[in-house]
């Protein structure tokens, strides 16, 4: 695991290499932010992004989204994963929105876990994005970043992760890091193929060091 010295070290190396790091959801105002990231789940935000841009030209308010059949709004969304239910999940985060908010997406991030198909993580992404609340919101680029440098530990639950990355990161620095580290997974450490080669981490990357023997012990086969 690394210490605090060295995850100091890794957040100035993203800071340097993604310092305009910020949500890639493209969106107006907090209920289109919920209802990209909703849409984000299993899916790109590129992806999103497309969809979203007639989406939002069609649907403003929650009610525009109550006002058309279930069919319909499942054909607008049709070329992002899982469609049917996110289009289930929004007309029921809709309906709660006029039923118990006035029509308004509420800041506080337990107020957010309440709405439908809103879990932990898009809680704090709307929370950090739409309201400038500090909050560390761990998707799959966060969650490998953190072990694979082992700022956490393999075995971690992404509630585990979190809390870890709550405790090491200064709180100030929550929402930044969590950018950071999005961008760092998405485009530098990524998935399959991460540059372990060109990265300045890798003296302090477990599973960098690990690729990268393995590699050359492939390459002498």
């Amino acid at each position: 695991m690394l210490n605090k010295a060295q995850i100091r070290y890794c957040l100035d190396v993203m800071e340097e290499m993604f310092p305009d790091a910020e949500c890639e959801l493209i969106h107006k105002n907090p209920f289109e932010l919920v209802i990209a990231v909703l849409l984000s789940a299993q899916c790109t935000d590129a992806l999103v992004n497309k969809v979203t841009k007639g989406l939002f030209e069609k649907y403003e308010t929650p009610e525009d989204y109550l006002n058309v059949s279930l069919e319909e709004l499942q054909q607008d969304i049709k070329s992002i994963g899982l469609y049917r239910n996110k289009a289930k999940h929004i007309r029921n985060l809709c309906q709660s929105l006029l039923d118990n908010y006035g029509g308004e997406v509420p800041s506080e991030k337990a107020e957010l876990e309440k709405l439908a198909g809103v879990g932990r993580k898009t809680a704090n992404v709307v929370a950090s994005v739409a309201f400038g609340e500090p909050a560390i919101a761990v998707d799959t680029h966060v969650e490998r970043v953190s072990k694979r440098l082992g700022i956490c530990k393999w075995k971690d639950s992404v509630l585990e992760v979190e809390k870890t990355l709550m405790r090491k990161v200064p709180k100030d620095e929550w929402s930044r890091t969590h950018h950071r580290m999005i961008f760092f997974g998405r485009y530098h450490c990524k998935a399959k193929n991460p540059n372990c080669d060109a990265c300045d981490l890798l003296d302090i990357c477990r599973e960098g060091q690990k690729r990268m023997k393995a590699r050359e012990k492939t390459a002498h086969v």
